[in-house]
C-alpha cells in the first residue's frame, strides 16, 4: 500500500514537472484557454519602438491588456462575429496594410540615405537662402493713384507705419505698420525683390511697385549676412524629408511598372 502511494506521488511530481516549461509559456488562462507570452511579448515590441521604457509597471499594464484582449475576444467568438462580412472585409484590409508597411519598412532598410546626399541637399539649400536676408516694411494698396499719393506723403513726412495701419490691404502685416519679418529676397514675389534689392537702407520707393497683390510702397529698414542653422542642426530633418522624396519615388516607379487595365 505504501509502495503504490509513493509511486502515485512521484507520477504527480513528473507530471507538474513536465507542465512547467508549458505553463512558462502561458501569462493567463481565461474561461480554460491559455494566453501565450508571445502575445505580450508582441506589445511589448511596438511599446518599445515607441521610445516608451519596458518596466515592470509597464509590463504588467501590457499584461492586462493582453488578458482583457482575450475577455473580449472570447465574446466576440461566441457571439460569432468572425463569420461576418464585415469582420472579414476588416481582416482584408488589414493583411493589406501590413504587407504593405513591411513592403515599405523593408526598402527603407536597404535604401537609406547617406550622408553624402543629405549634405548636398543642404548645400543647395544653403546656395538658395544665402547672402543676405532683407528686413522692410511695405504698404500694399489696390490702385496706383493710392500708391503714389502715399509716397508723396511720406515725402512730406508722414509717418509710414500709421499709414500702412490704415490703409494697406495686406493685413496682416498692415497691423503692425507694414513690418515684415527677415527674409531673403527670393521669398518675396519677383517685382517685390527687383525694387527691394535697388533700396538703400532707409530709402523707400520712389514709385509704386506693381505686382499680381497690387501696388506696393516699399521701405528697406536693414540688410544682414543669412544666419543659416548648420548641417548638424537640420540633418536629422533632411534625412526625414529625403527619405520620403525616395521612397515616394520608389511607390511611383512601382505604379509605372504595373499594368492596369
Amino acid at each position: 500500500m505504501q509502495k503504490n502511494r509513493t509511486s502515485r506521488l512521484a507520477l504527480v511530481a513528473v507530471a507538474a514537472a513536465l507542465a512547467l516549461p508549458a505553463f512558462a509559456q502561458n501569462i493567463a488562462v481565461v474561461n480554460g484557454k491559455a494566453v501565450p507570452k508571445s502575445r505580450a511579448d508582441v506589445l511589448s515590441q511596438q511599446v518599445a519602438k515607441s521610445g516608451r521604457p519596458i518596466t515592470p509597471e509597464v509590463e504588467q499594464q501590457i499584461k492586462d491588456e493582453v488578458i482583457a484582449r482575450e475577455v473580449f475576444l472570447q465574446e466576440a467568438q461566441k457571439q460569432g462575429l468572425e463569420g461576418t462580412e464585415d469582420f472579414k472585409n476588416q481582416m482584408e484590409l488589414a493583411r493589406q496594410t501590413v504587407l504593405i508597411r513591411d513592403l515599405f519598412a523593408g526598402w527603407v532598410a536597404k535604401n537609406p540615405v547617406t550622408d553624402a546626399e543629405a549634405k548636398a541637399e543642404y548645400d543647395k539649400v544653403v546656395a538658395a537662402n544665402g547672402g543676405k536676408e532683407y528686413k522692410a516694411h511695405h504698404i500694399l494698396v489696390e490702385k496706383e493713384s493710392d500708391a503714389k499719393d502715399i509716397i508723396a506723403r511720406l515725402k512730406k513726412g508722414a509717418k509710414f507705419e500709421d499709414i500702412a495701419k490704415k490703409q494697406s490691404k495686406d493685413t496682416g502685416s498692415g497691423a503692425n505698420g507694414g513690418e515684415l519679418d527677415w527674409a531673403n529676397p527670393s521669398s518675396y514675389v519677383q517685382e517685390f525683390t527687383e525694387a527691394l534689392v535697388k533700396l538703400k537702407k532707409g530709402q523707400v520707393t520712389d514709385t509704386p511697385v506693381k505686382s499680381q497683390f497690387g501696388y506696393h510702397v516699399i521701405r528697406l529698414d536693414d540688410t544682414r549676412e543669412a544666419k543659416l542653422p548648420s548641417f548638424d542642426e537640420v540633418k536629422p530633418q533632411l534625412m526625414q524629408q529625403l527619405q520620403g522624396q525616395k521612397l515616394a519615388k520608389y511607390q511611383e516607379e512601382l505604379r509605372a511598372k504595373a499594368k492596369v487595365e
